[in-house]
């Protein structure tokens, strides 16, 4: 395995990734040294080679999450600058009781599979071997069927998104909504 090739490949990708959960530039420039040195250390280790990508990935969200606690040890940070910080669990306490009739809507295939993933918990893997389907496939029904979800909850309501594509608000569009 050749360690400065798998680099190349991987470190814009790692450093976009980066980039997405830490907003300092210098930071990102700073994680993806340690990273490197991480990778150089460490990748020789790795028994299977077709895991080099989700090894690297591991090992930049561990990074990021050390960062930040050791940040968090250092000085006041604000919560702004946390990517892991704590959701707003009033209002989606509020929009969780729109997720099972608005599932309900969708189409009954769409609605099963929703079901058993995202309520019920089954892993994509397990139900698309249950249904002798392919992951792939059914990772892009799971992609689908969620943009369809969150169709219906467009139309039903006004979401305020944070900066990070987590809901932080919402109002229901004047229209009302009758599903939930």
């Amino acid at each position: 395995m050749n360690i400065e090739k798998i680099w190349l490949q991987y470190r814009a990708r790692l450093k976009a990734f980066l980039q997405s959960k830490v907003s300092n530039p210098d930071d990102v420039d700073d994680l993806l040294q340690e990273i490197s040195i991480k990778t150089f250390a460490g990748l020789n280790q790795l028994r299977d080679h077709s895991k080099v990508q989700s090894w690297l990935f591991q090992t930049a969200n561990r990074t990021i999450i050390d960062f930040y606690r050791q940040n968090g040890r250092e000085r006041n940070l604000h919560p702004d600058d946390l990517w892991y910080q704590e959701n707003d669990t009033e209002t989606h306490h509020a929009l969780e009781r729109c997720v099972e009739p608005f599932i309900a809507a969708l189409p009954p295939r769409t609605a099963d599979l929703l079901t058993a993933i995202d309520i019920q918990g089954q892993s994509q893997k397990a139900y698309a071997e249950s249904r002798g389907m392919s992951y792939s496939t059914l990772k892009s029904q799971v992609q689908s069927g969620r943009a369809a979800l969150r169709s219906i909850f467009e139309n039903c309501c006004h979401l305020t998104l944070d900066a990070y594509g987590n809901i932080s608000d919402y109002r229901s569009k004047s229209d009302g909504c009758d599903n939930c």
